[in-house]
């Protein structure tokens, strides 16, 4: 019998918890909760120099099951020594995410090499050594550096600063397989490419439209703002093609009102087909505009291109914008109305808005609705793009990206006294197509697991295999290091970031520098915090002139440099003598003046988008007991789906298909298909369905998004067949 529960949180998250302090030590897991650490799962912002469980506002207690199992995680114990000995590729091979996340902490380095049977532990000396031939062999432009929203602003900083130096631009982030979309999209229309909005902001707000986002599963300790919003009155809108059990009903494990009865979080939850947001959007903006409800005052004083952009709305037909987003017009009239009435209104969303060809189209959408309403530029009312990694925002912020603003590259070459390279660097998705064409001869990954990220699995596998030399830092394992590996792959183990013996900073989804102080290792082994391992092999590759990347190993130097480089980042060079942390300044908008160059916000047409009406559109996404591509259990429980290779249907689908609930089928995409997938009967859009990240990516041809190269893991054109 399929188990799911009627709300999320709950008892379930509070049992869970006490069985995960069993597992460990509850002393021991609470002194780690508690460290003055930045939190290691989403970036909504806990922790930092305020001490765990505490967010920027200085609100306590703040916690929720995915920093809890994250901080498990890291407690488990070292691998064994003959560990890889006992274990060849072929049996690794095998390893599901929770299977390979379950095998202990990475306590040494270990390399293999094509042909061998198996990985084999190799000293530190002669890993660095290797790596640092390969890196001087190679040419610069057949290179290619990659970083994880995991690391610090002082390890990104130092990996795009050494890949410079050392002369390529190929340099890039997670980012692009997750909220890259959002950055073009809110840098095109307001100048800058994050929240236009602080964590006190949500205090402030009366409405949270969320589209294209499950913080239930997700980002739990946003449930807590939502929560307080409820009981304050305030109201939330969902758009989601799947109903969510924790986005109708959340009990909050620290409110007693809440875990008693369950907070109702959404007063309006409307379904759109997968892709179905433009259409959806625009007809909002319709209504809006018959019911001469936009804000024109504040769209002529404050913005550009809005003409067209109510042009588009007033001569679309609501039949299309009905049949095409699938939504009905009762559902869209609610949604428009609920808006107008709103004084303050925050617009959020996730990947189920980004994860699209028109993943920048999507995004802009939101925008236009929410400058139509005049909530950009003052309290309580904004943009707020609901990040995924710890420090994913940051890590772009220091420049881990494919090109330099200009004034940052001006300071770097100053600072290392040389000029920087000026070729076309390659985002993430167009660096494993180089690798397939054999024009990559090194790849150096700073954390992550890239091959789980790609689309088209075969593609990527087949890709990478084709490099010559591939670097993983990482704390765990994960199928990545086995079917993402080069002709030579080397693994080299880190600290976690409450590990380290440097202080760190990351910045929280809503520009807020924290400072996290480190630690000892909760496992023995010879694990090197990233800085130090970036550092040097750097010195090994460049030397010591013009750079002495030696010293930069004192996280205090590399925060004077990042100050001096990054713009709005000023204040971090005094963070280890005045531990204050901050928000960073030209990002927040609580005026209506923006960063463009006329200092108003520019609205854009955005196009509705055609699919194929005789495929399924698939959305893959995370389970409940799952971060990013790291999963920690099997069972959702939130959704009743008891396994990763099931798919999520609709009533309706299942009826039109002759198809059971609970049959086997074979599912085919583009990319390839997956046999012997249970179905699931879900309440989920008719047209829709899901299936679970990264198992589902084999299915997924990279249809991408052409300004933001993301690609389109949700709406993915499949096809079901029976078994």
């Amino acid at each position: 019998m399929r188990r799911k529960v009627k709300a999320g949180g709950g008892w379930q998250a509070i049992f869970y918890t006490v069985n995960k302090a069993v597992q460990v030590g509850p002393i021991k897991l609470w002194r780690r909760m508690r460290s003055k650490n930045a939190c290691k799962t989403c970036a909504l912002g806990m922790g930092g120099m305020k001490g765990g469980m505490v967010n920027e506002a200085g609100h306590f207690p703040e916690v929720c099951k995915k920093s809890l199992q994250a901080q498990v995680a890291d407690m488990q114990g070292g691998m064994a020594g003959d560990y890889f000995d006992k274990r060849p590729l072929e049996e690794l091979l095998k390893l599901t995410p929770k299977q390979a996340e379950d095998q202990g902490r990475l306590t040494y380095p270990v390399v293999h090499r094509e042909g061998d049977s198996h990985f084999r532990p190799i000293s530190w000396e002669d890993a660095l050594k290797h790596i640092a031939a390969e890196l001087k062999a190679a040419s610069p432009d057949r290179t290619a550096f990659y970083s994880s929203g995991r690391s610090s602003n002082e390890a990104g900083f130092l990996l795009q600063s050494f890949a410079r130096v050392y002369g390529t631009n190929n340099v890039m982030n997670c980012s692009f397989y997750c909220h890259q979309a959002s950055g073009v999209a809110l840098k095109s229309v307001f100048g800058t490419g994050t929240a236009t909005i602080s964590l006190e902001d949500i205090s402030k707000c009366d409405l949270m439209f969320l589209i294209g986002a499950n913080p239930a599963s997700n980002h739990p300790r946003l449930m807590t703002q939502l929560a307080d919003l409820k009981e304050r009155g305030g109201k939330v809108i969902v758009v989601n093609p799947i109903k969510e059990v924790g986005l109708t009903v959340f009990r909050v494990p620290s409110r007693p009102g809440s875990m008693l009865f369950g907070t109702k979080i959404a007063d309006i939850y409307a379904q759109p087909k997968a892709g179905g947001d433009i259409p959806f959007l625009v007809g909002v903006l319709k209504w809006l505009l018959d019911y001469e409800k936009v804000d024109l005052d504040f769209l002529k004083k404050n913005t550009e291109g809005y003409a067209e952009v109510l042009k588009q709305a007033s001569t679309t037909e609501w039949s299309e914008l009905v049949e095409k987003s699938g939504v009905d017009r009762a559902t869209i009239d609610a949604t428009a109305r609920m808006i107008c009435e709103s004084k303050a209104a925050i617009f959020a969303w996730a990947m189920g808005l980004t994860h699209h060809a028109c993943g920048v189209d999507n995004v802009m959408a939101v925008a236009n609705l929410a400058l139509a309403t005049g909530n950009v530029g003052k309290p309580g009312a904004g943009m707020l793009p609901i990040r995924g990694h710890s420090n994913v925002q940051g890590i772009g912020s220091v420049g881990v990206a494919p090109e330099l603003q200009p004034k940052v590259k001006e300071v770097l070459e100053r600072i290392y006294q040389k000029p920087l390279p000026e070729t076309q660097g390659y985002d993430t998705y167009n660096m494993i197509d180089a690798a397939g064409r054999g024009e990559l001869d090194v790849l150096f990954a700073l954390g992550g697991n890239l091959w789980g990220s790609n689309p088209d699995s075969q593609w990527s596998s087949q890709s990478m295999r084709k490099i010559k030399t591939t670097v993983y830092l990482s704390t765990k394992l994960n199928p990545g290091h086995f079917h993402g590996r080069g002709q030579t792959t080397i693994i080299l183990p880190v600290l976690a970031r409450d590990e380290e013996p440097e202080p760190s900073t990351q910045e929280s989804m809503f520009n807020f520098v924290r400072l996290s102080e480190g630690g000892e290792p909760n496992t023995p082994g010879t694990m090197r915090s990233e800085a130090q391992v970036i550092c040097q092999l750097a010195n090994l590759v460049l030397g010591d002139k013009p750079v002495d990347w030696l010293k930069l190993t004192k996280a205090r130097e590399v925060r004077k440099l990042i100050a001096e480089a990054i713009p709005g980042l000023q204040e971090i060079a005094t963070m280890d003598d005045t531990k204050q942390e901050f928000t960073i300044t030209g990002r927040v908008f609580h005026q209506p003046t923006f960063n463009t160059r006329s200092g108003k916000a520019i609205m854009q047409v955005t196009p509705i988008p055609e699919f194929d009406e005789q495929a399924l559109r698939l959305i893959t996404l995370r389970s409940e007991g799952q971060f990013n591509s790291v999963v920690y259990e099997e069972y959702d429980l939130y959704r009743g789906i008891p396994h990763r290779h099931c798919i999520l249907v609709s009533k309706e689908d299942l009826e039109r298909l002759a198809i059971k609930d609970g049959q086997r089928v074979k599912v085919r995409g583009q990319a390839g298909e997956m046999t012997n997938i249970e179905v699931i009967k879900g309440d989920i859009k008719a047209g829709t369905v899901a299936m679970f990240y990264p198992e589902a990516n084999v299915l997924i041809q990279a249809n991408l998004d052409k300004r933001s190269k993301t690609p389109s893991f949700k709406s993915a054109p499949v096809w079901i067949e029976k078994a």
